[in-house]
């Protein structure tokens, strides 16, 4: 019985051994044009074995370059596209450096307070009242997906204001946002709360019949 490990190594082995066995075939074709036949043909079964990679962008240049992987850089064909070579594959990808910015309150995110930054180009005052009453109840949003329970409209009208740079500023915020109820039903997590509290008291329920059954 002949066992895989006494076999060649696969490069790749996603595409199993059979692909391995017929681009060591193509590679000991003498003829150059029944070489280059036979790859095209490998490739179409390359294909259809890993049908995923049909969503990525020129998934056939990927199929090509797997192509000359599995067969350790030594398949002379000819190739649709630049034939990649073992060096630039092995070469590690540059470092990219992290972002680095600075978020006074992170639960709002970074393209608030990029927004926010936008205020102190507004001369026009109904455009600042706009937006002070658009950003406070977006923000208050915001707040509640991080903090369902309640959050006290005095202080995203205060946030509002620390982020805006004093340009934004709510005089009476609780006219000018909405209800932290309504907010809750638009977000939908006011169904989840109530079936949280059902299931509490379901469960507080139960243990005081085991209990009472007990006695």
């Amino acid at each position: 019985m002949e066992y895989n490990t006494s076999r060649n190594k696969m490069l790749l082995p996603e595409y199993g051994r059979n692909v391995q066995n017929m681009i060591s075939h193509a590679m000991e074709i003498e003829n150059a044009a029944e070489r280059n036949k036979a790859a095209k043909a490998i490739i179409e079964v390359m294909g259809q074995l890993n049908p995923h990679l049909r969503d990525v962008d020129d998934y056939r240049h990927k199929l090509w370059a797997h192509l000359f992987i599995m067969s350790d850089f030594k398949l002379d064909v000819d190739s649709p596209y630049e034939i990649p070579s073992e060096e630039a594959l092995a070469e590690k990808p540059k470092q990219m450096p992290y972002p680095k910015g600075k978020i006074r309150f992170g639960h709002f995110g970074q393209y608030t307070q990029k927004i926010l930054d936008t205020a102190k180009e507004i001369s026009d005052e109904k455009e600042v009242a706009y937006m002070t009453h658009a950003m406070g109840n977006f923000m208050k949003k915001q707040y509640l997906v991080h903090n369902n329970t309640a959050v006290e409209n005095a202080l995203i009208a205060k946030q509002l204001k620390e982020m805006s740079d004093g340009v934004l500023d709510m005089e009476n915020p609780e006219e000018g946002l909405v209800s932290t109820n309504q907010l809750l039903k638009t977000l939908g997590l006011n169904k989840n709360q109530n079936n949280n509290n059902n299931r509490h008291k379901n469960n507080k329920k139960q243990h005081f019949s085991k209990k009472k059954y007990k006695r």
